[in-house]
C-alpha cells in the first residue's frame, strides 16, 4: 500500500498493537473465550457496562457482539489461522443523553484490553476542534487532533456538522478528506467514532458515501423509557450522596411524565439538569433557615417540595420547564 498523504507522527500504521511481554505470552497461548477474557481483563469492561448502564439492552448486545468477534479474530491468530485486522470504525446515533459518549469510553477500554488499540484513551471532538476558519488552518487542526488521538479512539460529536455544502467558503470538507484517508491508512492505530442524530447522520453518509464505507458498525441508541429514566435519577443521586426522601420518588416520576411530553428533552442530560435543580431548591430551603442544626439526613435528602416547585407542573407543556 502506498504511504499515507496525511501520516501522523507518533502512530504505528501497519503494526498491530501489542500487550506487555507476559501478558502478550500469556495471551498467545488462550484457546477459550474465558481464557481471552480472564487474560485481558475485557470481561470486567463488558460486565461494568451492563452494571453500570441503565436501559440500552440493544447498544449492549452489540457492543458484546464487537467484542465477540475481536475475541474470536484473537483464537484464530493463536493457532495461525487468518485473521486480518476488522475494521473498527464505528457510527453511533441517537439523541441526547442516551449514552453515546460512556459507551463511546468503555468500547476503547474494551479495544485495549483486547490489543486492538495501544493506548486506550478516548478524544472527544467537535467541528470547532478539527475546522479551520480560514485557508491553511484546518490541516494542522484536524492532524493535531488525529496526533493525540493516535492509539485510541477519536469521537467526533455531531459529525455531521463537518460538511456544509450551503457554504462555498466552508473548510469542513478538508477536514473530511484528512479523516478518510487516515482512518484508511492508518486504521491499525486508531478508531474513529462519528455520532450524532440518525437522520442527520444518514444525510451525512449520503453526501459522504466515502465515509460510510468505512464504518464497520452502525449502532443506535434508543430514548430511555420512563422507568429507566427514574433508575437513573436514583444512580445519580445515590452517587451524589443523596436520596429521595418519603414521597418524593413518586413525585419525580409525575416529574417526569409531565417533561417527557414536553420538547427538548435530552434523556439522562436533562434528568442530570432537573436533579441539580432539586438540590439547589433543597440547599435554598435548608438556607432559609440559618440557626437550625442539619443532620446528615437533612442534608443528603431530596423532599417533595424540592421537585413539585419546578415550574414543570405549573405549565404541564412549557417550552422552557425547570
Amino acid at each position: 500500500m502506498a504511504a499515507p498523504s496525511y501520516s501522523i507522527p507518533g502512530s504505528t500504521a501497519g503494526v498491530p498493537p501489542a500487550p506487555a511481554a507476559d501478558a502478550s505470552a500469556q495471551l498467545a497461548a488462550a484457546r477459550t473465550v474465558n481464557d481471552v477474557l480472564l487474560q485481558t481483563q475485557a470481561g470486567a469492561v463488558i460486565d461494568e457496562l451492563e452494571r453500570d448502564l441503565v436501559g440500552l439492552a440493544p447498544v449492549k448486545a452489540r457492543i458484546r457482539d464487537i467484542a465477540a468477534l475481536l475475541i474470536v479474530d484473537r483464537l484464530r491468530l493463536n493457532l495461525g489461522l487468518e485473521a486480518q485486522t476488522p475494521s473498527l470504525h464505528m457510527s453511533f446515533t441517537g439523541n441526547p443523553g442516551t449514552g453515546k459518549t460512556t459507551v463511546a469510553m468503555r468500547m476503547a477500554a474494551i479495544l485495549h484490553r483486547l490489543g486492538y488499540v495501544r493506548k486506550g484513551h478516548l478524544v472527544a471532538v467537535t467541528r470547532d476542534d478539527l475546522v479551520g476558519q480560514y485557508i491553511g488552518h484546518t490541516a494542522p487542526k484536524t492532524k493535531e487532533v488525529l496526533k493525540k488521538a493516535m492509539g485510541g479512539v477519536l469521537f467526533i460529536d455531531e459529525a455531521y456538522y463537518l460538511y456544509r455544502p450551503e457554504n462555498e467558503r466552508d473548510y469542513g470538507q478538508e477536514a473530511i478528506e484528512i479523516l478518510l484517508q487516515v482512518m484508511e491508512n492508518q486504521r491499525d492505530d486508531l478508531v474513529v467514532i462519528l455520532a450524532g442524530y440518525k437522520d442527520r447522520m444518514e444525510q451525512f453518509f449520503q453526501s459522504n458515501p466515502g465515509m460510510r464505507s468505512r464504518i464497520a458498525h452502525h449502532v443506535d441508541f434508543p430514548d430511555y423509557e420512563q422507568d429507566a429514566l427514574l433508575a437513573i435519577a436514583e444512580r445519580m443521586l445515590d452517587q451524589a450522596n443523596y436520596r429521595f426522601g418519603p414521597g418524593a420518588r413518586d413525585t419525580f416520576s409525575e416529574y417526569l411524565a409531565h417533561r417527557l411530553a414536553q420538547p427538548q428533552f435530552a434523556n439522562a442530560r436533562s434528568i442530570r439538569n432537573a436533579l441539580d435543580r432539586a438540590r439547589l431548591r433543597q440547599a435554598s430551603r435548608l438556607f432559609s433557615d440559618p440557626d437550625r442544626v442539619l443532620t446528615r439526613d437533612d442534608l443528603t435528602t431530596i423532599e417533595v417540595a424540592d421537585i413539585r416547585a419546578s415550574r414543570v407542573f405549573a405549565l404541564g407543556t412549557a417550552t422552557h420547564p425547570t
